[in-house]
């Protein structure tokens, strides 16, 4: 037989990888059907045409599925935010003994696409959480979950094939894309339904958590890193809840095209700007906001660190916790100030 050590890995971490199958009420899918759909229903008629087989006894219908895995004997569970994401879907996790639980979910972390759920479980398998710092180019990975939603226990293996990537996504149905900064980027295949799955080192450590998918490219896949995620735990343990700062703005970042193209003095910065129409620059009542921050202004430096695309504002803030005063260096017209803004927590 092959000994392999991506065989050795996966025997010791599967046992610890969960599938998680969301489901919702007929009722409730019913009620969330547009009113300008319901004419183009079949037949014309305003009910969802659901095979019986796929309800249960409670009226629960099965509408999508993902990963996740246990990080704690008592019943924690690091997943993805976007695969739990609806608060009024119901979340049951299945193990790998195909024991089923109904899983609750602790917190969901604003900013990063991280969720932490708990199962009334003891004693159960764990994965090891390992560190997402110190990564190299080309180390061999695995990449484990329940692919499409189907396929439970999916394995890939692959390597590491980028560091400290950034992508734009949504991370709930029916929102505007946001970046997402500082991802692990793997040719290890990851498919929808392995979200939330582990991505593992040859030691059997947990150093990301598989969030995306480029669709039309092959052997490009993204990973939160376990950093993010150990951060997250933390602050659950000691506040009950995950505490991210807020500054409270929204900006565009400054590159040399950017600075051509709207005429700008400097070629680094973030201008701050409602990339959407009807949406606030500056949120209202946010410390950006009381710090007297306005749209068009352009944040040079943060704590005389400049701002460019490769180090962000939010790069910045990932660094930085609730209480923390920031010193900006911000360009209002032809004037240069210093601005000091103490963030708060983002709700």
């Amino acid at each position: 037989m092959e000994k392999s050590p991506i065989i050795s890995t996966i025997k010791k971490v599967m046992p610890a990888v969960v599938s998680i199958v969301i489901s919702k009420s007929l009722d409730a899918l019913e009620k969330e059907i547009p009113p300008e759909v319901l004419p183009f229903l079949p037949f014309g008629h305003p009910h969802l045409d659901i095979p019986q087989e796929e309800i249960d006894a409670r009226g629960m219908v099965k509408i999508g599925g993902g990963s996740g895995f246990i990080v704690d004997p008592s019943g924690i569970i690091l997943t993805n935010k976007h695969v739990v994401i609806d608060p009024r879907a119901e979340y049951t996790i299945i193990t790998e003994d195909e024991k089923k639980y109904k899983g609750e979910i602790l917190a969901r972390d604003p900013v990063d696409d991280v969720a932490i759920l708990k199962i009334s479980g003891k004693n159960l398998p764990t994965v090891e959480l390992g560190e997402s710092t110190g990564l190299d180019l080309g180390q061999t990975v695995v990449a484990i979950g329940n692919a499409l939603g189907i396929f439970r226990n999916t394995v890939s293996s692959g390597i590491i094939s980028g560091l400290s990537r950034s992508i734009r996504a949504a991370t709930a149905p029916m929102t505007p894309a946001q970046e997402l900064r500082g991802l692990i980027q793997t040719d290890a295949a990851i498919n929808p339904g392995n979200s939330g799955g582990p991505l593992v080192d040859l030691d059997g450590k947990a150093i990301g958590i598989n969030a995306a998918i480029v669709f039309g490219a092959q052997n490009l896949g993204f990973a939160i890193p376990i950093n993010y995620a150990k951060r997250d735990l933390a602050d659950l343990k000691k506040f009950g809840r995950i505490k991210r700062p807020l500054l409270g703005l929204r900006y565009i970042n400054i590159d040399e095209n950017i600075k051509a193209k709207m005429k700008l003095k400097y070629g680094y910065g973030a201008i701050i700007v409602g990339q959407m129409p009807h949406t606030e620059a500056v949120i209202p009542g946010s410390p950006a906001h009381k710090a007297g921050l306005k749209e068009k202004d352009i944040v040079l430096e943060c704590d005389n660190e400049k701002i460019t695309p490769e180090r962000t504002i939010q790069d910045i803030l990932e660094e930085k916790e609730v209480g923390d005063t920031l010193n900006l260096k911000v360009l209002r017209g032809a004037k240069i100030s210093t601005v000091k803004v103490k963030l708060s927590e983002r709700k």
